[in-house]
């Protein structure tokens, strides 16, 4: 029996791998603590999304997606200090 496709958990499963190689490389520039919340909130969007699919009722369902949007805004967030740390000077 061949599983269903579902693009948004492909996707979220694809985000959390490149998340996870861009925090190594962060990691490796001694970049510790944006690594840490990157990762942790980057592969937290998958989770939610996937555990989503499980979920008791439909409020159960909304609740684990605005979570994953939740994280999604972190992500986010930690992507953008990540841009911004790099590309300013400080003296």
């Amino acid at each position: 029996m061949r599983k269903k496709e579902n693009l948004i958990l492909d996707l979220t499963l694809q985000f959390s791998l490149q998340n996870i190689k861009y925090s190594e490389k962060l990691e490796e520039k001694r970049k510790y603590v944006m690594a840490r919340q990157l990762l942790k909130s980057g592969t937290s969007i998958g989770g939610n999304v996937r555990e989503a699919q499980n979920a008791e009722s439909k409020n159960d369902f909304i609740h684990k997606f605005k979570k994953a949007a939740k994280e999604m805004d972190e992500t986010e967030y930690w992507l953008l200090l990540c841009e911004l740390s790099a590309n300013s000077r400080i003296n």
